[in-house]
């Protein structure tokens, strides 16, 4: 995979979409988020939806220009309507908005409804975190059905993914986890290459369990929430919390969205631990867990040492930002297609990503 300058990529991605007709400052804070998303490790949600993205602008799916609309605002909670603005404008947006106020209240809330896709949750974390303060993002997609509740057969919810970051005197500890087994995204890239879940992460229409993903995307299956066939209780109760916050608060869910394009709606909170006990006494217990976790000792199954959440990313993060960010060559060519065609010039490689000698 080629390697790339983060600032150079983030410039590109820009480019790209105000270009095919998003405004500049949405289109910077999207490109930003999307880059984010390729230098954690989140790939699936990183750059390779840009191609996604232009064609969204270009059908009018995506909403590339304007503003939302402030539905209400209690200075410690607000609800937007998002108007299908890009979702890591709008979250970027809320975010910043509640960490303005989060010294005032201790915590601030918001609910987002129709809201275009938001990228990788945990993308978000890490401007909170780097201020010491408490990050938590919960999003579902009520025009969409993929998940069917525990026990059933019809599809109804969707992953709905459920991030929260944690400042530590360190890495951050940033949870990012979808309430269904697998993701969307996931489950359709390995049903265009023909590959198998690993295990049986899905059913098939008839209830039966399967690892084929194309039980999902052809042949009107659902995929599993988390614990899958003997313990999906679990994630399907938190797929009904992540629902009932951002649906509920917003104001519009299941109940009144028809079945159609994304229309995401999502919920925020961000807390301040200076407001509690004070952050100092905060981070001695979240660096006392961290590090009670990494030094526990490895089961034998598991081949390296104990990890936090968050670490495999802040772990890529530092080498992509020390060795250059990389990127999938076929999405790259893809974004490249649209760039020819939208005047925009790409950034060269720093280098090629060396591949380990056959054998090794």
């Amino acid at each position: 995979m080629p390697l790339f300058d983060r600032a150079e990529l983030i410039e590109y991605a820009t480019a790209l979409l105000t270009s095919a007709g998003m405004e500049a400052d949405k289109a910077a804070t999207t490109a930003g988020i999307l880059v984010e998303g390729d230098l954690i490790g989140h790939d699936t949600h990183g750059l390779q939806l840009m191609h996604w993205y232009i064609e969204s602008l270009e059908d009018g799916s995506l909403n590339g220009k304007g503003s939302y609309e402030v539905v209400a605002d209690k200075g410690s909670a607000f609800v937007w309507d998002g108007r299908l603005l890009p979702g890591a404008w709008l979250l970027s947006r809320a975010l910043e908005q509640a960490a303005e106020r989060v010294a005032q209240h201790g915590i601030v809330a918001a609910a987002i409804r129709n809201c275009h896709h938001t990228c990788a949750l945990s993308a978000y974390m890490r401007p909170l975190t780097e201020r010491g303060l408490i990050v938590q993002i919960s999003t579902s997609n009520p025009a969409a059905a993929r998940v069917a509740p525990y026990g059933g057969t019809r599809p109804l919810l969707t992953p709905n993914p459920l991030a929260m970051g944690f400042p530590t005197t360190g890495d951050p500890i940033m949870i990012d986890v979808s309430c269904s087994i697998t993701t969307t995204t996931m489950t359709q890239l390995m049903a265009k290459r023909g590959e198998k879940y690993p295990e049986a992460w899905g059913l098939t229409a008839a209830g039966e369990p399967t690892n084929d993903p194309r039980e999902i995307t052809e042949h009107g299956g659902t995929m599993m929430p988390l614990g899958g066939a003997l313990k999906g209780h679990k994630g399907y109760g938190l797929a009904l919390m992540v629902d009932l916050l951002g649906q509920g608060l917003s104001g519009k869910g299941r109940a009144n969205t028809a079945p159609g394009p994304l229309a995401q709606s999502a919920f925020i909170q961000v807390m301040d631990p200076e407001f509690f006990a004070g952050l100092g006494s905060f981070t001695e217990q979240s660096d006392w867990l961290a590090d009670a976790c990494r030094s526990n000792p490895p089961a034998p199954w598991n081949n390296g040492p104990v990890r936090v959440p968050g670490d495999s990313a802040s772990r890529k993060r530092r080498a992509a930002l020390r060795d250059g960010v990389p990127i999938n060559e076929a999405h790259w060519q893809k974004m490249g297609a649209h760039a020819t065609r939208l005047g925009v010039t790409p950034p060269v490689p720093i280098q090629a990503e060396i591949s380990a000698p056959a054998g090794s």
